[in-house]
């Protein structure tokens, strides 16, 4: 069983399977009935890239990823400016972020969102870092395969890397003063969250 994302363990999301399917999950692979491979980056990055696909859904359009939504860092940085209590809302999960919605059921707040990225790498039978694709996806491609018991021949093996950017979040900082302070405010509770699963503390 692949897992990429879409099921929390403890809190309760918008557009997430409910922490009790999750659990399912887990006792499955407790059992050793099926496997749970977790795919993560950092929570920044995941942050700014949940509140652009988000704002799109809201609008009625989808894009995949930052780079689909901006051309460049610059105007994806001069719309966060121009929308900072907004992106402060969807970053503390307040559902007014939703207002538009006909439910108004919230997403993870970040502090959230960074809890369950830690639960579900204390939990998962495999977790790797998207940033490690980055750097040899050959490599951690392999790691799928050996937890799922596939013969890989691995020489001549292509696997390209990820299309994101990694650590995309630090471009954004050196030009929004806002969102470095968001940055350094974080609780400490969260700061240490994010070392847990493998990030420098100073985040």
């Amino acid at each position: 069983m692949i897992y990429s994302g879409h099921a929390t363990i403890r809190h309760v999301s918008r557009a997430q399977c409910h922490p009790d399917v999750m659990a399912r999950i887990l006792k499955a692979a407790e059992a050793r009935f099926a496997d749970v491979i977790f795919i993560y980056r950092h929570p920044v990055d995941s942050l700014l890239t949940n509140w652009v696909w988000w704002r799109a859904y809201l609008c009625n359009r989808r894009v995949s990823g930052i780079s689909e939504g901006y051309k460049t860092t610059d105007d994806l940085c001069a719309d966060l400016d121009r929308n900072w209590p907004e992106f402060v809302a969807f970053a503390r999960g307040d559902p007014d972020f939703f207002a538009g919605a006909s439910d108004r059921q919230r997403f993870l707040s970040f502090p959230e969102f960074v809890d369950e990225t830690l639960l579900h790498t204390q939990h998962a039978t495999l977790a790797l870092k998207l940033e490690d694709f980055m750097r040899d996806p050959v490599t951690e491609f392999s790691k799928i395969a050996d937890v799922m018991s596939v013969d890989l021949e691995r020489s001549g093996l292509c696997v390209p890397p990820p299309r994101s950017k990694p650590y995309g979040y630090l471009a954004v900082q050196e030009r929004l003063p806002g969102f470095k302070r968001f940055i350094n405010e974080l609780s400490a509770e969260t700061k240490r969250g994010i070392e847990r699963i493998g990030y420098d503390e100073s985040v």
